[in-house]
Parts: C-alpha cells; sequence; structure tokens
C-alpha cells in the first residue's frame, strides 16, 4: 500500500535474471513500431486530405499543414486532431499521430491514436499505438486488450513475445489470463492467421503460473499447426527447464537449432539443460562455441558466467571471467560476479575485494549489500558497519541509500534500537534529507505513533510540496484510520499525490479506499478496480473485496479473495477484512 514503499528494503542484483528470456540476442520487440521518434518526415507517406472543407476546417487544416512544413509538430498534430474530432474522418486522426510521433509528444499521440481507433477500431496503427503506450505506464491488460484486437482483425499482436516482457517484469499475470482465455475460447478464434502466436504467448503465462499441464497442451496445439516455428521449440524447451524435466529441454533445445543454427538463445538453453544434467563439459562446448562465433563478446561471456554461476558451478564461471581481469576496463557486473564467485568458494576478503571495486552504477548498492550480508554471515558486524560508513564517506551521491541499507541490515538481526539511533543521528546531519524522513515515517506507523509519522511526511512536505509518496502515505494514513473530521482532508492529500503520479497503483488505491470512507463506495469501485488491474496484491484485494460487499456484490468479492488466497499463503489483510465478515469467507478455502 502507500507505506510499502520502501519498507521492503534494497533489492538485491539477480544473477541472471532475465538471461534465458532474452539470450544475447535481442527479441522483436513492439517498441519497434512504436513511440520512437522518426528519422524522416512522417508527412511524406500520412494519407492525403480529399474531402471538401467548410472554411473553418480548411483554415486548420491549412495551419497545421504549415506548422508540419516549418517543424512544429506539435501544433500540426493539434490540428489534425481538432480536424478528425470535427469530421470524424479516420484519415485526419492518423495524420495528427504522424506529427505527433514524429515530435515525440507522448500525450498528443495516446490522443491522437484514441481517435483514430475509435473512428477505424479494427485498424492496426492505432491499436499498436495504445498496446505500446499502456506497457510504458504499466497497463498491462489493456496493452494485452489492444494486441488482442489486432489479432482478432488478422494481424501479427506479438503476444508471445508480450508474454515473455509481462513474466520478466512480474506483471499481474493472473489477471491477463482472462482476456486471453475469452479470446481462445471464440468461435474460430484457431482460424486466425496468428492464433499459434496466441496459444505460445498463453502457454508461457500458464507455465509462469505454475499451471505446466495446461502450457503443454497449448504447445502440443502449436505442434500441430506450425512443428517449425522456432518461437515453438524455445518455448517447449522453457517449459522443460521450469518443469524439470531437463533431457526434454535438451532435446527441445537441439530441435530449436536445427531450425536456426544461429540462434544463440538455443544454444543457451541447451548449456542450460547440459548443467542441470551434470555434463559440465557439454556445456562448456555450447559455451565456448558462442564466445567462438561471436569474436569472444565480452557481454556474452559474462552472460554465459552468470549461467553457471546461477547453477552453482563456480569454477566454469571463473574461466569465462578470467580474461577480463586485467583489462583497461572491466564492467561493474564482472566485478559482481567474481566476487560471487569467491565468495561461494569461502574466500571473504577476496570477495570482499571485488565487491568494493564496483563503482557508482546499477550493481553498486547490490555489491554493496552482497558484501554486508557476507560479513554478517561471518559474525564480522562491525566490518559490516565500518564497511557501509566508509562508503558512504566516499559516494555522497549514495550516502542515503547506504544509510538505508544499514537500517535495514539492523532490522533483519533485530537491532532495531541500533538502526534507529543510526537513523537519528544522520538526519541530524541531513535534516531535509526526504529518503530518510520518509523512512523514519514509516517506523513510527510501525510503531504506532502516528504523531511522530505526520511530523516527518509534514517535514518532506515542506521542502517537497508535491512528494506523491509523501502525500499518499499521509492522506491514505489519515484514511485508514477513519476519523471523521480529518476524512477530507485525506482526500486532498490523495488527491495532490494523483495529480503528482496518476498511473501509481498505491494512490489509484488510496483514493478509492477514502472515498469508501467517505461513505462512496459508488465512486471507491472504480478507483479500486484501476489499482487492482495494474497490482493485484493482497491489501487492494481487501480493500475491493469489502467495497463490493458494501454495494451487496458479496459473491463477486468471495471469487476475489478465493483467486487471491490461493496466490499466496501468507495473507494478513485478507484475513483481518474475513475475521470482520466471516460471511465473505469462499466455501471451498485453501
Amino acid at each position: 500500500m502507500p507505506l510499502r514503499a520502501t519498507l521492503s528494503g534494497l533489492p538485491l542484483l539477480p544473477l541472471a535474471a532475465t538471461l534465458l528470456m532474452s539470450g544475447c540476442q535481442s527479441t522483436p520487440s513492439f517498441y519497434e513500431d512504436g513511440l520512437m521518434p522518426y528519422s524522416g518526415d512522417p508527412m511524406q507517406s500520412a494519407p492525403p486530405i480529399t474531402r471538401g472543407l467548410d472554411a473553418a476546417g480548411l483554415r486548420t487544416l491549412l495551419a497545421a499543414e504549415l506548422a508540419g512544413q516549418r517543424g512544429n509538430y506539435r501544433y500540426a498534430s493539434q490540428g489534425y486532431l481538432e480536424a478528425a474530432q470535427r469530421y470524424g474522418v479516420p484519415a485526419l486522426a492518423e495524420r495528427a499521430t504522424f506529427a505527433a510521433r514524429f515530435g515525440n509528444d507522448i500525450a498528443l499521440i495516446e490522443a491522437s491514436a484514441l481517435r483514430w481507433h475509435e473512428l477505424a477500431p479494427q485498424a492496426e496503427g492505432p491499436n499498436r499505438l495504445l498496446a505500446t503506450l499502456s506497457l510504458q505506464r504499466g497497463d498491462w491488460y489493456d496493452s494485452l486488450e489492444q494486441r488482442l484486437v489486432i489479432v482478432q482483425a488478422g494481424g501479427n499482436g506479438e503476444i508471445a513475445a508480450f508474454a515473455e516482457i509481462a513474466i520478466a517484469e512480474e506483471a499481474p499475470l493472473h489477471l491477463l489470463m482472462q482476456p486471453l482465455q475469452a479470446h481462445l475460447d471464440q468461435p474460430g478464434a484457431d482460424q486466425l492467421e496468428f492464433h499459434s502466436d496466441v496459444l505460445l504467448g498463453t502457454a508461457l503465462i500458464e507455465a509462469a503460473l505454475g499451471n505446466l499441464q495446461s502450457a503443454q497442451l497449448r504447445l502440443d496445439q502449436v505442434a500441430r499447426q506450425d512443428p517449425e516455428s522456432t518461437s515453438l521449440w524455445l518455448a517447449k524447451a522453457r517449459l522443460a527447464l521450469e518443469s524439470g524435466d531437463h533431457p526434454a529441454a535438451q532435446r527441445a533445445a537441439r530441435q530449436g537449432l536445427n531450425l536456426a543454427p544461429d540462434d544463440v538463445r538455443f544454444l543457451l538453453m541447451l548449456a542450460q539443460a547440459e548443467i542441470r544434467l551434470n555434463n559440465i563439459a557439454a556445456a562448456e562446448v555450447q559455451t565456448n562455441s558462442l564466445l567462438e562465433n561471436h569474436g569472444g563478446n565480452q557481454d556474452l561471456r559474462i552472460a554465459l558466467a552468470q549461467l553457471y554461476l546461477e547453477e552453482g558451478h563456480s569454477e566454469p564461471a571463473y574461466r569465462l571471467l578470467q580474461p577480463l581481469i586485467g583489462q583497461g576496463s572491466i564492467p561493474n557486473i564482472a566485478y559482481y560476479l567474481l566476487g560471487a564467485i569467491s565468495q561461494s568458494q569461502g574466500e571473504i576478503d577476496d570477495a570482499l575485494l571485488y565487491y568494493r571495486q564496483v563503482s557508482e552504477g546499477d550493481e553498486f548498492l547490490p555489491a554493496l549489500a552482497t558484501a554486508a550480508r557476507m560479513l554478517i554471515e561471518n559474525d564480522r558486524l562491525l566490518d559490516a558497519r565500518a564497511l557501509l560508513r566508509i562508503e558512504r564517506m566516499r559516494n555522497e551521491d549514495y550516502f542515503g541509500d547506504l544509510v538505508m541499507l544499514e537500517v535495514q541490515l539492523l532490522d533483519e538481526l533485530g537491532l532495531q534500537e541500533d538502526a534507529t539511533a543510526l537513523l537519528n543521528r544522520e538526519l541530524t546531519r541531513t535534516p531535509d534529507d526526504t529518503n530518510l524522513l520518509y523512512l523514519r515515517a514509516m517506523r513510527f506507523w510501525e510503531m504506532g505513533d502516528f504523531n511522530a509519522m505526520e511530523q516527518d511526511l509534514r517535514q518532506i512536505l515542506r521542502t517537497e510540496p508535491n512528494n506523491a509518496m509523501a502525500l499518499n502515505a499521509l492522506g491514505y494514513t489519515l484514511a485508514d484510520l477513519n476519523v471523521p473530521e480529518r476524512l477530507e482532508e485525506a482526500r486532498e492529500l490523495i488527491e495532490r499525490a494523483y495529480e503528482a503520479d496518476p498511473n501509481n497503483p498505491a494512490i489509484l488505491d488510496s483514493m478509492g479506499w477514502v472515498y469508501f470512507r467517505l461513505g462512496k463506495p459508488d465512486e471507491a469501485l472504480a478507483w479500486l478496480e484501476s489499482a487492482y488491474a495494474q497490482m493485484p496484491d493482497q491489501e487492494i484485494v481487501a480493500h475491493l473485496a469489502e467495497v463490493l460487499h458494501a454495494l451487496g456484490r458479496s459473491d463477486e468479492a468471495r471469487r476475489l479473495l478465493q483467486q487471491a488466497r490461493k496466490r499466496t499463503s501468507q495473507h494478513p489483510q485478507i484475513d483481518e477484512l474475513l475475521e470482520r465478515f466471516p460471511e465473505l469467507t469462499p466455501s471451498n478455502t485453501p
């Protein structure tokens, strides 16, 4: 919820988290046809204006055309869009979209594409643009629906590629299954040109959700329709790896290589299958082949080392990284991996030296977090704290992050008093550090000290009046406390947070919750449904279920709660709701 933003702490760097999703080559991307600005004049290929116009319409279009010729694409797009609103001609909306894309004006792109879609619902262009825009703002459900419209019109919605990204980005997969299943259940769906792509995407999502049997049935369907699809064999290899059937993964990867000998993803899959079958020598043959074919590519070498290390084989990982040692510039990730290798071999001081060579960048904080935890696990808490203190002095830009990391580590060890003392001490030195103030506010909230929490959040807002995180945290807490005389204040705070960050699902949830507290469940519902579509965590589920129950839609609330309880074994917010409303308990609880 609003209060969960920093309580989970700093994430550690995953080893090869997305290695097998994309391999070492670029996956075909729907971004290529999305929002990147053009390098030439898009108006040359925009549709011509052929209908007669009145004086006002002609003036608008002439002004738009001249603006486009002079490079003022925003004004040109606004003119064409105005004409499209007036005349309802799809070509005008399309022309407005062309101009907006050339100017890379996201808001105008969306407005123009929406009008284009409204006037030509089956046209592929606006649907593809809207799908990309939805994906960029994290609206997975809408992006998928736009892609399915493309499929239904006979086009390629790139569902399998979309599914891979959704899985890697931990999108709400259970929600995405609903439109996919609805599409596949439609009469004639199997006759569409890109039906196999939808089946592949559905299988990938089902596999990620643990529905391996259903996923396999989908892949069998694709095999009957398109047995030489490289995407099919890639999905088969991935599914076999996830289900632990390593011989099947080996066979699928080999079949894929027969079809696409230059596709490095199959070589990576085959290498991983060989590693899991403990055929390390065979795996090294595959990885050496990859390196030979790509001229010893540094990024590929690092990716392969990650693969070995992730599977628990540090020696071949070290052999891959060894040629990088002593070179002029070694990437941070290489030092991070060398540290992990030394750590796995019990060489703590060597690992520490490698971790400390990671400089500013994405791996900096994960490396220090890993180093500190390594020292703590070896009963060297004082060394861990000294490391973080020294790094705070050396890296001013990471000061607040390193304080938060140390606080988190102390909390994990049950040393809350030491963590609080550290936080208070550093805030006396940097009293306007909004991140540290927010962290302390959340700690006060956990301790039940609302007044102290509010004081720190107000201090943030004095420095940053539009800080969405602080506005939302304070507004939500006031709403949740349900103090009648402060509910309007809560609503105003949350509305300000929404203005600053309108696509944040935590803020959408807060909007719904404050409207519910104000006795307006009808208004609350839309906000909560929108929040749930983007982030179906148990707190939002509990809020949405309570509002549905208040609106007399208790059966829907029970189904919602049943789905949520299946997704996780720990669901305290849902349990608390059921204690208050036992009648919402699903009949077949897990």
